[in-house]
């Protein structure tokens, strides 16, 4: 084995600073991994719309200076077109989501370029097809059913932007993803 500096460490370490001082202002706003659970992402859809994040992770995600409560989703639009729910969706999961306001921020990479809101009744359509499916398999929990970006657009009150609908649809060809962690096999 043989282990050695890659030779972008160097713009790694440059960067660490202001990464630190990303996680430092996250840590302000309750959020202590900005690597973990998409904390990075998470933190500008709280300060672009003034919410604040609810601690634990069995509520909902986020809370307005009314006191209304948020589910909070987020999608990478090059890598998928669905947003993720939760991965035990069940009754009194399905119960706690129609109490709540949804929020839905769209990124490119890690870029944002729009957030939606979606009302309880404008999801409806999901949690009934979610409750049909979750007893047709006999009370077995659905893994992460998904919500269209397409839906969300389409459906959602379109809170802030710098893209058209037509970009966050937009489907690239997408090249050979090469191994962000080198674990690839080598020929």
């Amino acid at each position: 084995m043989k282990f050695e500096l890659h030779q972008d460490w160097t713009n790694l370490i440059a960067l660490w600073p202001q990464i630190e001082e990303y996680q430092r202002l996250a840590n302000k706003h309750g959020i202590n991994d900005i690597f973990q659970d998409n904390g990075g992402k998470l933190l500008q859809v709280l300060l672009l719309l003034s919410l604040k994040v609810l601690p634990g992770r069995e509520g909902n995600d986020a809370v307005d200076i009314t006191g209304t409560e948020f589910e909070l989703k987020s999608v990478n639009v090059e890598l998928t077109k669905s947003f993720s729910t939760h991965h035990h969706m069940n009754p009194t999961i399905i119960a706690k989501y129609r109490k709540v306001p949804w929020v839905f921020a769209i990124y490119s990479n890690i870029t944002i370029r729009s957030v939606y809101l979606l009302m309880p009744d404008d999801l409806e359509v999901f949690y009934n097809k979610w409750e049909r499916q979750w007893h047709e398999r006999d009370g077995n929990d659905i893994n992460n059913p998904k919500i269209p970006v397409k839906y969300v657009i389409e459906y959602g009150k379109l809170l802030w932007s710098n893209a058209t609908p037509e970009e966050l649809l937009w489907t690239p060809e997408i090249e050979k993803q090469i191994d962000p962690g080198g674990f690839e096999a080598e020929n």
